[in-house]
């Protein structure tokens, strides 16, 4: 199990909350975090399991992308509690199309938000994590600190 922090320790040492896990293999891949105080999309490209810290593709979430983002995780962290408590079933998760109508129709809204624009920024993220669950309405148990590329 990776070293929790406290939310104050991971602020003061510079880390930023991710709002949206979109894809995690090994390692967080894709999602929805916070760089600079600004909701951005991220999405890795380079893994690297012997390194602290891996580079990520980085672009600017409009408003409306992150309203939307977060009303989808919302639905799949609500999914998932239900899930972990033995309440539903692995096939009744949303991602799987026809579950949930609004979740089905944020993925149609998403999908051109969530394409890699031209001109994205290279950031080096590296990740820390709180003590908290590991999917949660307002976000993930990790949390990235950015720095420059380089």
């Amino acid at each position: 199990m990776a070293e929790t922090w406290d939310e104050q320790r991971l602020i003061a040492d510079g880390f930023e909350r991710v709002y949206v896990d979109l894809e995690w293999c090994d390692g967080p891949r894709k999602g929805l975090a916070v760089i600079d105080d600004v909701p951005h999309y991220f999405e890795g490209r380079d893994y690297d399991p012997d390194d602290e810290a891996d580079e990520y593709l980085v672009w600017v979430a409009s408003e409306a992308a992150v309203v939307m983002e977060r009303e989808q995780w919302a639905i799949f962290a609500r999914w998932n509690e239900a899930f972990e408590a033995g309440k539903v079933e692995l096939r009744s998760h949303p991602g799987n199309g026809g579950i949930d109508a609004r979740y089905d129709e944020l993925d149609i809204l998403l999908a051109p938000h969530r394409q890699m624009p031209e001109g994205v920024r290279r950031l080096t993220g590296e990740v820390r994590f709180d003590a908290g669950d590991r999917y949660r309405v307002d976000g993930v148990d990790f949390w990235f600190r950015w720095r420059p590329t380089g």
